[in-house]
């Protein structure tokens, strides 16, 4: 497990510091679940999971993906969670300024967006 979660810390391009963070941990804490001096307890696993929408089952036994996908309303949720936490200013201003748009502007912008994300 310990290099599936230096795994998961990696491909959420976090620190050590900024994933302890995250989990209310200390830094030197998930340095010693990377070396495998420490294996977490199912408490922290579970938070892991919760925290950084992660399939539990990838986690302890490398089966399956990587992360589990949430419904629309949960992943909104999410993110609208994690923009306060980490009181991301210009994030939140970029939704305060999509919602004064007008409809066509929204639109607009969406399709902006979607463009962006195309693969």
């Amino acid at each position: 497990m310990n290099n599936r979660i230096k795994q998961l810390r990696k491909v959420l391009g976090l620190t050590q510091e900024k994933f302890a963070n995250r989990l209310s941990m200390k830094r030197n804490t998930i340095a010693n679940y990377e070396i495998g001096r420490n294996e977490p307890i199912d408490a922290v696993i579970s938070l892991m999971c919760r925290e950084f929408n992660v399939n539990e089952e990838w986690l302890r036994t490398g089966e399956g993906d990587m992360f589990v996908q949430l419904p629309e309303e949960d992943e909104y949720f999410k993110a609208a969670t994690m923009i306060s936490k980490e009181n991301d200013k210009e994030a939140m201003n970029a939704v305060i300024q999509y919602w004064k748009l007008d409809p066509s502007s929204k639109k607009a912008i969406w399709n902006f967006i979607h463009k962006l994300t195309e693969k």
